[in-house]
Parts: structure tokens; sequence; C-alpha cells
């Protein structure tokens, strides 16, 4: 591996250092939850979004509008209800009965950072609306096409136990979001902190915007010269695709047949080595080591692996079969 340019040098070590500082406002707020501070700081410099599921209390919301005041992004929640329509997500034609035209009202998609707050909530009509906002950065209202703000990011929310009356996504939506993010509770000492921060009927929920944008569409650039090496890329490949060969009875572990149905997708591979990237950007790094596809391999394949009946019966979980595989596949 070339040692890199001592201008890309810099440009890495004062990116890290912003992105430290982002860290260490939003922790102002929110008290423990690093690794999902960490997702959150990945999925935006990787330009990905995603898909929190956890318990409601858990600083899900709170933590992404704390990223948005310390990011100086606009923000906007969207409460996920049975009565949404699409069009109160992406906009709306207006017509005007006294000049006889139509002018176009945007929705609240047309933010930096949109929080779809229960996405599951939501018919499956609205889902899509919001997905292909996600997919093409584009809304089309009426005969137009809006393009959405830079940078763009949705996070959405789920919780894991009401499921009833409800839309789940469908796998091929889920395929979507580059990381699925597990939240959950604080330890006793961090819960203690909460206590003495919240309990207050005016707590500070306010805090200094220290980059800006502009500066994330640089980071976001930034993730592209981050170097991964032939060895790397060779393992992301084999790990994907060793899902796959789980489901087909072969590879590292011919015994998960009868646990896993079908694979990681192609995005997988990709999704993978761009949160590597972004994981070593936030380290000042500027290449990814192995290290980096472990840490947040979970999180891009706990949502793209669909298991059997057998294994739902036995409570198998994705995040087990994800850690079986990265045992078993070999470390360059």
């Amino acid at each position: 591996m070339s040692t890199p340019s001592p201008e890309l040098a810099a440009q890495l070590t004062a990116a890290s250092l912003h992105l430290q500082q982002v860290r260490t406002e939003i922790a102002r707020v929110i008290v423990g939850q690093s690794d999902l501070i960490h997702r959150l700081l990945v999925s935006l410099v990787a330009r990905g979004h995603v898909l929190l599921e956890g318990l409601p209390g858990l600083a899900k919301t709170a933590s992404v509008s704390s990223l948005a005041q310390a990011t100086h992004c606009q923000f906007a929640r969207i409460q996920f209800t049975p009565d949404l329509l699409p069009g109160d997500i992406t906009g709306s034609l207006i017509y005007d009965p006294v000049k006889g035209t139509y002018s176009t009202r945007t929705g609240p998609i047309f933010a930096n950072l949109v929080l779809a707050d229960e996405i599951h909530r939501a018919p499956s009509k609205v889902q899509s609306a919001l997905l292909e906002a996600m997919q093409e950065r584009q809304v089309t209202i009426g005969d137009q096409t809006w393009p959405l703000p830079k940078p763009f990011l949705v996070l959405a929310t789920q919780n894991p136990i009401e499921q009833e009356g409800t839309y789940p996504l469908p796998e091929a939506q889920m395929d979507r979001f580059m990381l699925k993010v597990i939240v959950g509770y604080p330890s006793a000492a961090e819960e203690l902190v909460i206590l003495d921060r919240m309990a207050s009927t005016s707590p500070n929920l306010q805090l200094n915007a220290v980059v800006s944008p502009e500066e994330i569409l640089g980071f976001q650039s930034l993730v592209n010269q981050i170097h991964v090496d032939p060895l790397v890329r060779d393992y992301v490949v084999r790990l994907v695709i060793a899902t796959r060969d789980a489901a087909a009875g072969k590879g590292v572990s011919p015994e998960l047949k009868r646990l896993v149905r079908i694979g990681a997708s192609p995005r997988a591979t990709i999704n993978l080595t761009l949160a590597a990237r972004a994981c070593a950007l936030l380290e000042g790094r500027d290449h990814v080591t192995p290290d980096d596809i472990k840490l947040i391999a979970p999180d891009v394949l706990r949502h793209r692996i669909l298991l059997t009946y057998e294994a739902e019966a036995d409570e198998i979980t994705t995040e087990s079969i994800v850690q079986t595989l990265l045992g078993k596949v070999r470390v360059p």
C-alpha cells in the first residue's frame, strides 16, 4: 500500500477531528449509545440510510435531532400513521381557484436529515414513496422533478414488539437501508447520568453546530479516497458470499442451511465496503482494515439475511448467523 500524500493525510486528520467534535457535542445530550452515534456518523459520511430498531424511550429521536443540530443540518420528523398519504411526505400540487393555476407545496422530505418515525405504521404505498426518494434522491410532484437537499439522509425507526396492525417493511425495501442498528438499554451508571441530566421540566437540549452541511459533503468525497486493499476487498466478497453459501448448504458453514433461507445481495458488498471506508475516515486512517469490516458487518448484514421458519422457531437471530460467519471466514 502506498503512503498517502501529505495533503490527503492532513485532510483525513482534519475530517476525523471534526467528526470527533460532532460526537462530543452529541454526547452533551445523549448519554451512552456510543455505538448508535458512531453508526449515525458512518451513515452520514457514507451517504447511506439507517433503520433504527429499539423500544420506545431509548433516545432514537433525540440522537437524530442532536446530530442535525451538531451538523447545522435541516431536520424534519415525520410521524408515520395508518392514515398518512404519499403526498404528506413528498408534497403535492395546490390549486388556486382565483388564478386557475397550480402551485407546488413541498413536503417534509425536503430536509437534510429526515426522521421517519415508526415507519412500519404506514401503508406500503407511503413506505414506497419514501424509499423511492431515498434511492433516487429526488421527488416528482406533478410533472416536475425536484432534487432533494444535499446531504440527504433518512433515519427510520421501528418498534420490535408492537407489530399488530402495522405494515412491516418488505425485504426488498429493507435492503435499501445501508445499516440496521439495534438500540439497546443503557447501563445502570448511564441511566443515573440520564436521570441527573434529563429529570427536569426544562432540560438543556440545545447543541452547537460544529460542522456545516458543506463540510459533510467534503467528508463524503473524502470517503472515496480511502484505500481498500485487494485482500480486504476479497474478504468482503467472501463474507457476503458466505451468507448465500449458508443458504445453499455449502461453503464454510454448510450446517447453516437449515437456518438461512436467503443470503445477502450484492448491495451488501457495496454498502459494507462504503461503511468500512467511513469507519476508517472516522479514525483518520487512509485505508480499510479487516477490523473495520468486522465492526460494521453486523449492521450491514443483519437485515439482509432471511431465516428459515425453523430458525425463527428456535429463536435464532441473524446476529448470531453473522457472528458465526465472521468466526469462520478467513481473515486476510
